[in-house]
């Protein structure tokens, strides 16, 4: 038998600094002798706290859910800087995050104080990855998943490795280093798009307002704008339907077919697009999409989003969830109706049409009845659509940068942590 075939490969990461690849293999122990479980009360002027997804531990004031800061705290406990929290009854989902200030948290948290030769910066990350992950929902205890939890006693019982001290903090340092990197370009992302939105509400007249307050040089002193009903400015205000058998019927080639989920605020998202075949499509001919055509979606939880079709999706179709408008060019720039669906007073359109604000749906008459305020010439309109479409593609690219760094992020955690299953031990 081949010796280096059965040899066991020792537990390092697959990308480890030069000054730790000759530190031996990683350490292995109990979360229990790593941690121990603040169970401190907190008192009344220490601040609330929440654990949010995206955003970790924030000041409960600014997390968008129920203000508890009259309520009784007694049984809140306090966390500190350096403490990882954790949902008791989410951690199968890794909901925990890192203190970076002190607090109180509810009850339902877990708090965990690293102890000495822990960087919990480093296991913040660690506990973020699969294969903990998989760990924290084996651990967890309950019968279905709305009754799981874990508790400190089996989380202390969870064994993990890792390396030295110096090492931790080496790799807390690069991660945390490219987190401060993306809440940076996020904060650029915030401010482009606080700049669009504002510049919208300028570009557009008030309602009850015949001039906009911003107004391009060459059209200062040309006539006010009036209010057009979408009925008398379109060829087509419409949908399709979806292919019989659904799903059993999309292609991986052929015709574009369009679903709500490919329908953004102002964009087309086409990771997921599907595809039918061209029978299917010529039994749908009255959905084709063309050119510059507005898509917005119509039902559920994505009312209201708005894109217009490009060559990418051009020829290809929509389901029942997405509407067709399809402008008289020279009357009304497409792009510029979607910069107005998807504006504050454009949503507030569609919003009305939602009985008591629960978005179920728009009908087509509904669609037809919106009304858009328009400047005298097609130029103006041009001129105003090509303006906001710059900082669009100045938002995207923005997106897309921050999400390159994400992708970035989570394949460094890849290989900065070790893989269990390629040593054998998952």
């Amino acid at each position: 038998m081949n010796k280096q075939k059965t040899q066991k490969k020792g537990l390092v990461p697959r990308l480890r600094f030069p000054e730790f690849r000759d530190a031996g293999e990683w350490n292995n122990d109990a979360l229990g002798n790593l941690f121990v479980e603040r169970k401190e009360t907190g008192d009344e002027d220490i601040p609330l706290l929440s654990l949010t997804e995206k955003e970790g531990l924030i000041l409960q004031q600014n997390s968008g859910r129920k203000d508890n800061s009259s309520a009784n705290k007694s049984k809140y406990l306090r966390v500190s800087a350096g403490d990882i929290a954790y949902n008791t009854m989410r951690m199968w989902e890794g909901r925990s995050a890192l203190a970076t200030n002190e607090g109180l948290v509810s009850p339902a948290y877990t708090v965990c104080t690293p102890k000495d030769q822990v960087d919990s910066r480093f296991f913040s990350y660690y506990f973020k990855t699969k294969q903990l992950i998989r760990q924290f929902r084996r651990y967890s205890q309950g019968l279905v998943k709305d009754t799981l939890n874990l508790k400190f006693e089996a989380f202390s019982q969870i064994h993990v490795f890792f390396p030295g001290l110096y090492e931790q903090q080496k790799i807390a340092d690069c991660l945390g280093s490219l987190d401060d990197l993306i809440a940076a370009e996020g904060r650029k992302l915030a401010a482009l798009q606080d700049h669009k939105k504002g510049l919208m509400q300028q570009l557009f007249p008030r309602e009850g307002k015949t001039r906009p307050r911003l107004r391009f040089p060459e059209f200062q002193d040309r006539g006010k704008w009036e209010e057009h009903v979408l009925h008398n400015i379109t060829t087509k205000v419409g949908s399709g339907i979806t292919p019989r058998g659904g799903d059993k019927n999309y292609k991986t080639t052929g015709r574009p077919f369009i679903r709500s989920q490919n329908v953004g605020c102002g964009e087309l998202f086409l990771d997921d697009l599907v595809f039918i075949d061209e029978s299917t499509h010529s039994s749908f001919d009255a959905t084709e999409i063309h050119m510059l055509d507005v898509l917005l979606n119509i039902t559920g939880a994505s009312i209201g989003r708005s894109a217009v079709a490009d060559d990418k999706i051009a020829g290809g179709n929509v389901n029942q969830h997405v509407c067709i408008i399809r402008t008289k060019i020279e009357e009304l720039n497409p792009i510029l109706l979607n910069q107005f669906l998807i504006s504050e007073r454009g949503q507030r359109q569609i919003d009305s049409f939602q009985a008591g604000g629960n978005r179920q749906g728009l009908n087509f008459a509904q669609i037809r009845s919106f009304v858009i305020p328009l400047p005298p010439t097609n130029t103006e309109q041009r001129k105003i659509a090509d303006c906001l479409s710059s900082l669009d593609d100045q938002i995207i690219a923005q997106s897309k940068r921050i999400d390159a760094l994400k992708d970035h992020k989570k394949g460094l955690m890849q290989q900065l942590f070790p893989v269990l299953e390629e040593v054998g031990l998952s």
